[in-house]
């Protein structure tokens, strides 16, 4: 009978310690239980719940949360998108393709913004200001004075290119979006270079005001006014206005020439979008050249350009004058503030404190055309001209961080809603004949006016008494020789047509 073998005590071997033994040879030291062996990762006890290991469920973590923003962000950006849309097509403006028009101004305003703000950091805040007004002046010189000879022509221009406003607007994008592109390889020097190149912008964004401004008649809803929906438009691009002022200043952090790309993108979705408004904008059904006369239409030889009436041209000289006032106080202020600034206070926090007042003040111009009634423009123009004048004279009495706040913002607001007035003045008194060309043409007066106004305050000294003095002493005259025009006139509350010939 066999004899038994004592159990061996300890751990069986594994099927290849059984066959070769080499597991005893290569362990030097024995492993306690429950120990890892060498080599060996033990998972956690999420990792053994989950069988994965920890980068991938790492990677699988910041995946998931990056997924949740992203939804959310998008959401939000959606969310707004259709409040900003249902906005914008409200009382029929959808139907009528108003809110194209809408959106498209808003792309052009955040476009102007962005090379506003490349144009100032360079020729503005980049230098002392002897030389930054030297470099204005130099600015208005290259800029302004060839735009001045232009500006006349470019309404009776746009009267030859009836059929052509689309891409009139489209083309004006194009060329913007050209020039900023080369601009920003300019811009970093600020040489001569940049100066024409500033031109041609200014130009074509003037060209598309005044063609916007011919277009909003043709896509009038049934709902609305002319005052409304122009009040809506401006209330558009002054809104896109404000976030543009951020986004450049964001971008020129990152280099001078970066909010001129950020344009060019921004002109070259506008160009496409130009494209895409409703075809009746094209359309020429009925129109004629106008002129802005105001002699009376007896006294006009038969076969002759038709006149629109003394009420529009009355309108217009004060619209001027607020204008002009406007362009005075951008120019004179920019620069008086800046080495003068009122109260004691920082001359960028001074700059800021004006441009958030004009800015405000434009605003308030805008919302206020979009519900007071358009009878009685005549009178509207010369109260706010006449408040404008007041605001002038106070700053010149008591030059401080209050009055000088005060004139930008009563002059932006008075500017916003004289031309709003204007508006209604030409849809009143204008047939529908005439009355594209007549926007054409007093787009042009009005934007000569700034020209000037700008013009007169850069080359006044920078003394707060004096400049103020001048520009409340014009303000004066206009509104005198304004208000002998409306005692002739009269407030008409009635809709006159001047005969088509």
């Amino acid at each position: 009978m066999a004899e038994e073998k004592p159990p061996q005590h300890g751990p069986r071997p594994g099927p290849s310690e059984g066959r070769s033994g080499a597991s005893a040879v290569s362990r030097p030291h024995p492993v306690a239980p429950g120990e890892p062996e060498a080599g060996e990762v033990r998972p956690t006890d999420g990792q053994e719940r989950s069988g994965e290991p920890p980068t991938v469920r790492a990677r699988g973590f910041w995946a998931r949360g990056a997924s949740a923003v992203g939804a959310r962000t998008g959401r939000v950006v959606h969310g707004t998108g259709r409040r900003i849309r249902r906005a914008t097509s409200a009382e029929g403006a959808g139907e009528s393709g108003l809110a194209k028009l809408i959106e498209l101004h808003a792309l052009n305003s955040f476009g102007d913004m962005l090379i506003t703000v490349a144009l100032a950091s360079t020729i503005f805040f980049s230098v002392p200001t002897g030389e930054a007004r030297g470099r204005v002046a130099l600015y208005l010189l290259i800029t302004m004075a060839p735009f001045a000879v232009l500006a006349p022509v470019i309404g009776p221009l746009l009267d030859r290119l009836p059929n052509g406003r689309r891409s009139a607007m489209a083309m004006s994008m194009l060329a913007r979006a050209a020039l900023a592109w080369v601009m920003a390889a300019t811009v970093t020097g600020g040489g001569l270079a940049l100066y024409p190149e500033a031109l041609g912008v200014l130009v074509a964004s003037k060209a598309y005001g005044v063609v916007r401004s011919v277009v909003v008649p043709r896509l009038l809803p049934a709902q609305l006014s002319l005052v409304k929906a122009n009040s809506r438009v401006t209330l558009a691009g002054l809104l896109t206005t404000l976030v543009a002022g951020g986004v450049g200043g964001l971008l020129h952090l990152i280099g001078p020439g970066w909010p001129l790309r950020g344009a060019f993108v921004v002109f070259v979705i506008g160009t496409l979008m130009a494209f895409h408004l409703p075809h009746q904008v094209d359309s020429a059904k009925g129109e004629q050249r106008a002129e802005l006369l105001s002699e009376p239409q007896e006294a006009r030889p038969k076969g002759v350009l038709r006149a629109v009436g003394p009420s529009v041209v009355m309108a217009l000289r004060g619209v001027a004058a607020l204008r002009w006032l406007v362009g005075f106080l951008v120019m004179f202020l920019a620069f008086l503030i800046r080495r003068e600034p009122p109260g004691g206070l920082p001359g960028t926090v001074a700059l800021g404190l004006v441009a958030a007042a004009a800015g405000l003040g434009n605003a308030l111009g805008s919302v206020l055309g979009s519900w007071l009634r358009t009878r009685g423009s005549e009178v509207l123009v010369t109260s706010v001209l006449a408040l404008a004048t007041v605001a002038a004279a106070a700053a010149a009495l008591w030059y401080g961080v209050v009055t000088v706040t005060a004139v930008a913002a009563v002059a932006g607001m008075a500017a916003s809603l004289g031309k709003l007035a204007l508006d209604a003045l030409i849809q009143r008194d204008v047939p529908e004949a005439v009355r594209t060309s007549a926007f054409a043409r007093s787009e042009t007066v009005l934007q000569l006016s700034w020209v000037a106004g700008g013009a007169v305050g850069i080359s006044l000294p920078l003394n707060a008494v004096l400049g103020l003095t001048v520009a409340a002493s014009v303000m004066t005259v206009m509104l005198l020789w304004t208000f002998r025009s409306l005692l002739r006139v009269g407030p008409r509350r009635s809709a006159a047509r001047p005969r088509v010939a």
